[in-house]
């Protein structure tokens, strides 16, 4: 037994599945359920909501979830030699858990899921970013999701909680920051992993916030900040000049100096240029 279930501990789940992390798939396990609870413990009040769960493998945190309490797990995964391991954990949790096999890109987790909802995963590294703006940019808010509570390489988490003016800031923390409360609450090296990664890894928590924190299209935003950091060294009126052609005046308009650096621009000033290029173009 595993010290949290009556189930085996991973190490003896990857050998009797053969379950060897693939790098096409992004695959680090984290195999200490002590470690895995720990992570289910920082999503919340988890008796009180359904969970959603990308790429659990062979079930580290949808064990950690279940075992503290999860009303109800949804576990998508890709990888077609992890579903009969995520089997036995159904098996040992009846009724609790629903494993569906496929790419959570393409799955509406509200066909499955009862709100309130709270998503918690250990996100392959090649689609964990890309969900993470997906579910931060929904044109509607607030989302299906109450809470995420995500991990990452701890470069990436570091830039969703950054703050203006340092290295790591850029698109994910005014994504992030925009909509909900983010900080990293927990941090692993790479030896807790089964391959273990190159970088240290960490543990993000964010929040939604009821309202935005200023009004903007998301779409706009997006695309505003995307092109703002794309060239990061420029000025702004020289990374900005294909939002439009007056994108001096637009710039003025939302405060912002035009030989500004995106680094150096508040959250409130980013969303002011969204409204104006909003404005402009209608």
């Amino acid at each position: 037994m595993s010290g949290i279930d009556d189930l085996p501990p991973l190490r003896d789940v990857i050998a009797a599945h053969d379950l060897r992390a693939r790098k096409s798939l992004g695959q680090n396990f984290l195999l200490d359920l002590n470690l895995t609870a720990r992570i289910a413990r920082a999503a919340g009040p988890l008796p009180e909501m359904d969970i959603l769960e990308i790429g659990p493998g062979p079930g580290g945190l949808t064990r950690g979830l279940l075992a503290e309490g999860a009303r109800r797990v949804l576990a998508i995964e890709k990888d077609r030699r992890c579903i009969p391991a995520l089997e036995e954990v159904a098996a040992a949790y009846p009724g609790r858990l629903s494993v569906i096999e496929g790419d959570a890109l393409e799955v509406d987790p509200l066909e499955h899921l009862t709100p309130p909802v709270a998503v918690a995963a250990n996100l392959p590294y090649n689609v964990g970013t890309e969900l993470l703006v997906r579910w931060l940019t929904p044109q509607a808010w607030p989302p299906f999701w109450q809470s995420l509570t995500l991990m990452f390489q701890k470069e990436v988490a570091e830039r969703i909680v950054a703050a203006p003016g340092s290295k790591t800031y850029g698109r994910l923390a005014i994504l992030a920051q925009w909509r909900a409360e983010a900080r990293i609450v927990m941090t692993l090296p790479p030896g807790a992993f089964t391959p273990p990664p190159k970088v240290s890894s960490a543990v993000v928590h964010l929040t939604a916030l009821p309202e935005p924190r200023f009004p903007a299209d998301p779409k706009i935003l997006e695309e505003v900040v995307a092109r703002a950091f794309n060239q990061r060294r420029k000025m702004l009126r020289a990374s900005l000049k294909g939002l439009h052609p007056d994108i001096e005046t637009l710039l003025e308009e939302a405060g912002i100096a035009p030989t500004d650096r995106a680094e150096q621009i508040s959250l409130e000033a980013f969303c002011a240029l969204a409204r104006s290029v909003q404005a402009a173009r209608q």
